[in-house]
């Protein structure tokens, strides 16, 4: 029904059959708006997959799709949310390998050795990489945080081995021999605490239940880290300590050491 006013202003009752026609149609019960245009938002939840993938796959799908002139995709939600976190993740990344390179040039007093110490941030990478693949995981927001993790971790190994270099050099031992000697000795402590970090993990990376496929990969991505970087730290930090020693004996101009010969004391 609806009310209209006569001459008089006294409202009549009359049908809306009289000013209107009914026709049976399809249309929407609301109409949502977003930047003074119309949206249609479609929301799923995904089971037995990562979100990240699920929307991997759904942005693929979404571009195959010709959309008529003034329509668009836009995606939101977890996927939005987690893409905003990568942002920050990869920004977090950064200064952590910033306040570590000048955290260690602090301590050595070097600008040259913490090269050599943070050898090991991407020989951690190749095990991350080598470890999802393995687990068959995914690089999600977890896996991310795990790697961050590992800045940390994985340089305290290149600590031991260039420290104990040091020391060993500054009482009369020849570079060769205190390389050699400080891999020797830091052995068995880097394997510990390799060791105590990858079976810590182990619970995390083979754990089951809800929402396991989204924490496993911050386990993965530790354990993949912590084995890679052990193995080859002990091979590629000493070369690269040895080449940067070269070079910053260029660049100030004292001696170069030789094999088996002790350092030339200082004039």
């Amino acid at each position: 029904m609806s009310t209209r006013a006569d001459g008089d202003g006294i409202p009549r009752m009359v049908t809306l059959r009289q000013i209107a026609d009914f026709r049976q149609g399809l249309g929407p019960t609301q109409i949502n708006r977003k930047a003074l245009t119309r949206e249609i938002l479609i929301s799923a939840n995904v089971e037995g997959i990562a979100a990240g993938s699920a929307g991997s796959l759904l942005q693929k799908q979404l571009a195959k799709i010709d959309l008529p002139a003034g329509y668009r995709f836009e995606t939101g939600g977890s996927n939005r949310d987690m893409t905003e976190s990568f942002g920050y993740a990869l920004q977090a990344l950064v200064l952590a390998v910033l306040f570590i390179y000048m955290i260690l040039a602090s301590q050595f007093g070097s600008f040259l050795q913490p090269f050599a110490i943070m050898a090991s941030l991407p020989l951690s990478l190749i095990g991350v990489v080598l470890a999802l693949l393995a687990w068959r995981s995914t690089l999600n927001m977890f896996s991310m945080i795990g790697f961050i993790m590992l800045m940390g971790l994985v340089t305290k190994n290149a600590i031991l081995l260039v420290d104990f270099a040091n020391q060993a050099r500054a009482s009369g031992l020849a570079r060769a021999q205190a390389l050699l000697q400080a891999a020797e000795i830091r052995l068995r402590p880097i394997l510990m605490t390799t060791l105590a970090m990858v079976f810590g993990m182990l619970p995390l990376a083979i754990g089951t239940g809800e929402g396991a496929e989204q924490r496993a990969p911050l386990a993965h991505a530790v354990i993949g880290g912590v084995l890679a970087s052990t193995l080859l730290t002990l091979l590629v930090v000493p070369v690269l300590y040895t080449f940067l020693d070269d070079l910053g004996a260029r660049l100030t101009g004292r001696p170069r050491e030789t094999a088996g010969a002790p350092p030339a004391p200082d004039s």
